[in-house]
């Protein structure tokens, strides 16, 4: 009886279920493979089987009806935000709240207000809004076309935010479940110099470069904590895209020398630290240290701002399978000669949840570090269903 539109960040585990029950009992013909239209199917189907809603308050608990379901039956990580022609936005995100959701509200001249709801809050300021907090895991939203607010907590679990938004995916300006991206990057330098100080102390290198772009703030941190100089001795193409998310092994290799210029000033006869926040597959790595070593650098260290990727993401992140992460197959030493650098150093775990937690009133339980830990928050993920989840990676990689 509605018309949706609906966005989804995040990644359904129990997709193939659930495509499964949408075709074979709902009699319903699914046109992708993608798991957020699995969930519209669905989200629409539950609000379909509610009893019809004269009023705003009667909508929302139909919607409280639909999204109980939902929280019982929907496995993985979504949040969740849709838009229900002739009744209003509404946004949801999971029990354990995985993925980011954050809201913000702009006050009007006539003192209505209009309100926004998004991953993260770096475009409030453009546009004229101010945060106003976050979707809180398993909590549901509602704002009718009429401006009332609507919000219950359907579900509460351990709070487990994707730890990998603050070393890679969010930007640096934005603050997400109330911990500063900028903020946590700046420790993560700061222990990770720690760290290095600790185990290498005679190891003083002459001049700190990060990986740009997304390394640059913990890189910083880490020259003003160790004393030495920081320097962009990698110019970043501003026009070439992110290589980790690149599809292909000869595409990302391809892109990272347009991407990538060194300057050799900043590089030649140096004992060079390069502060990359992630080493996933190892190639790019390998590059930048090639890359270095051509321009004149006498030593060449690598200090990582998170510890090695072990296990792939199945939350929203594209990670390649276990057979392609070099730390699930190589130890420390053997990545280490892979990358022909002279000292490999990776930040431990403990010091990376402790760099997002410190400061914040975030209410974090513990962050998601399965890529890490290969400790998946959700209870569905054993070795069975993760092997699933890969081939289905794989097949959706080869067009299958």
């Amino acid at each position: 009886p509605y018309g949706i539109a609906l966005a989804h960040n995040g990644n359904l585990t129990n997709y193939n279920e659930l495509a499964k029950n949408i075709t074979n009992n709902e009699s319903r013909y699914l046109n992708t493979n993608s798991d957020t239209e699995v969930l519209l199917h669905l989200f629409a189907e539950l609000l379909h089987d509610r009893n019809k809603h004269d009023n705003d308050k009667e909508f929302f608990d139909g919607l409280c009806s639909a999204l109980e379901y939902i929280y019982e039956h929907v496995q993985g990580a979504y949040s969740v935000v849709a838009l229900v022609i002739g009744k209003g936005l509404v946004a949801f995100r999971d029990p354990h709240g995985i993925r980011p959701l954050v809201k913000g509200i702009r006050s009007n001249s006539n003192g209505e207000h209009d309100y926004i709801i998004a991953s993260e809050n770096t475009m409030f300021y453009p546009l004229g809004f101010k945060p106003d907090g976050n979707v809180l895991p398993g909590e549901l939203i509602y704002i009718s076309e009429g401006g009332k607010v609507f919000s219950k907590r359907l579900m509460k679990k351990s709070f487990n935010p994707c730890i990998f938004e603050y070393v890679y995916f969010a930007r640096p300006d934005a603050t997400l479940n109330d911990v500063s991206v900028y903020r946590a990057r700046l420790r993560m330098g700061q222990n990770l110099a720690e760290g290095w100080k600790n185990k290498y102390p005679e190891k003083i290198p002459d001049i700190i470069i990060p990986a740009p772009s997304t390394a640059n703030t913990a890189a910083l941190s880490m020259a003003t904590a160790l004393g030495v100089r920081y320097s962009e001795g990698l110019y970043k193409n501003p026009f070439i895209g992110r290589t980790f998310i690149m599809p292909g092994q000869k595409a990302r290799k391809k892109s990272l020398r347009y991407k990538l210029t060194p300057q050799v000033t900043e590089i030649s006869e140096k004992k060079v630290m390069i502060v990359d926040d992630s080493i996933v597959r190892g190639n790019t790595s390998r590059e930048i240290v090639r890359m270095l070593k051509d321009f004149g650098a006498t030593e060449v260290y690598f200090a990582v701002a998170c510890p090695p990727v072990q296990s792939p993401c199945f939350y929203g992140v594209d990670m390649p399978t276990r057979a392609e992460l070099i730390a699930n197959n190589k130890s420390v030493d053997e990545i280490r000669q892979y990358l022909d650098v002279d000292l490999l150093f990776y930040q431990n775990i403990d010091d990376l949840a402790e760099a997002v937690m410190r400061k914040g009133d975030h209410h974090i339980d513990r962050p998601c570090m399965a890529c890490f830990d290969k400790h998946y928050i959700t209870s569905e993920m054993n070795n069975k269903k993760i092997q699933e989840l890969e081939s289905m990676r794989i097949n959706d990689r080869n067009g299958n």
